[in-house]
C-alpha cells in the first residue's frame, strides 16, 4: 500500500490535498479501498453543499458493504468529481488520483495525520 507523503490523512481513512490554505481536495486511502474490496457504487454531494468536519458527506458501495465517508474539513463543496459515478472502481485503481470533492473556504480542520502517523495509526488500529 501507498500513502504519499504529501497528503494529509484522517482517521477515518480519507486523504486530503491541500491546494492552498482554503481549498482542498478528498479522497479515500489506499487503506480504505483495499478494506472495502471492489467499489460499485459511490454517492456524492451537489456544488455549493456544506460539509463539515468528522460528518459524512458521501457513502461508497462495494461488493461488501455500504459505508460513509466523512469530511476531514469544514467548507463549501467547490467540484465533486462526477466521473466516478459511471466509475467508481477507479477509486480501486487509483485511490489518490479519483478524488471525491474538491472543498473551498475551508473553516475547520480535524485532527490530520502526516503519512507515517497514518500508517501506525491503522496498523495499531488491526492489532
Amino acid at each position: 500500500m501507498t500513502h504519499p507523503a504529501e497528503l494529509m490523512y484522517s482517521k477515518s481513512h480519507e486523504w486530503v490535498k491541500f491546494i492552498d490554505e482554503t481549498t482542498a481536495l478528498i479522497g479515500l486511502t489506499d487503506y480504505a479501498q483495499d478494506a472495502l474490496g471492489d467499489l460499485v457504487y459511490v454517492n456524492l454531494p451537489e456544488e455549493g453543499d456544506d460539509v463539515t468536519a468528522g460528518e459524512s458527506f458521501a457513502d461508497v458501495e462495494s461488493v461488501k458493504a455500504v459505508s460513509d465517508v466523512f469530511s476531514p474539513v469544514s467548507g463549501t463543496v467547490a467540484e465533486v468529481n462526477e466521473e466516478l459515478i459511471d466509475a467508481p472502481e477507479k477509486m480501486n485503481e487509483d485511490p489518490y488520483g479519483a478524488w471525491l470533492i474538491k472543498v473551498e473556504n475551508i473553516t475547520e480542520k480535524e485532527e490530520l495525520l502526516t503519512a507515517e502517523e497514518y500508517i501506525e495509526f491503522y496498523e495499531n488500529e488491526e492489532a
